[in-house]
């Protein structure tokens, strides 16, 4: 499929052949959900911790007679009934990070690309470049192209200028091809793509 390329003065740089087989397919949420569920859960700090019985700070003597007080047998006051007491197969330490093949998780980044082509939300940009590093300029140039909630994927490297230009602006982000991400990509209104980051996605998925 053909799409036509702009710069960031909105004037025409004419078209990009694009792969039928990275950005037409007919987009599946099965599987755009089962890698946005890998992506959440790797990057999940697992840092949660309780005590346990043998860590809380009490006694360990018991507590009275085991027989003759008419009450329940107890041992030390870190048993989990009590207050102040270790808590029983509460979470620790752990990480929540599962497979998932790096052949469907190729097929997920393909299904998030023709998402967007589908949903009309893809752009694609001659070149991301930028002669000074102003933030300015760059959000007045991102309003007038209408853009909104904006991912940008360059090639190899991203513009220097660019990158630092855009760092400043609410959700806008710019990523190398090497970043792009299912969920970045579904997270944002408007995919960006500069002509050598659909060369670089290509020749990444093919």
């Amino acid at each position: 499929m053909k799409a036509d390329v702009i710069k960031l003065d909105a004037k025409k740089a004419g078209s990009v052949e694009l792969s039928d087989a990275i950005f037409g397919l007919e987009p599946r949420a099965d599987i755009l959900h089962r890698v946005v569920r890998y992506q959440l859960a790797k990057r999940q700090a697992g840092t949660h911790k309780v005590k346990t019985r043998s860590e809380t700070s009490y006694s360990t003597k018991k507590i009275y007679n085991q027989k003759g007080t008419g009450g329940a047998r107890h041992g030390d006051r870190n048993a989990p009934i009590f207050r102040k007491g270790g808590v029983y197969k509460g979470p620790t330490p752990r990480s929540h990070a599962h497979d998932l093949t790096k052949k469907f998780r190729k097929l997920g980044l393909k299904h998030a690309l023709s998402a967007k082509v589908a949903a009309g939300e893809l752009v694609i940009l001659d070149v991301a470049d930028l002669k000074e590093a102003k933030t300015g300029v760059l959000a007045k140039t991102i309003r007038d192209l209408g853009w909104k909630r904006t991912l940008v994927i360059d090639g190899a490297e991203v513009n220097a200028n660019f990158a630092l230009a855009a760092r400043n602006i609410d959700n806008v982000d710019v990523l190398p091809v090497a970043g792009a991400n299912v969920y970045d990509i579904l997270r944002r209104d408007t995919l960006v793509l500069t002509k050598a980051g659909v060369e670089a996605l290509e020749a990444r998925l093919k």
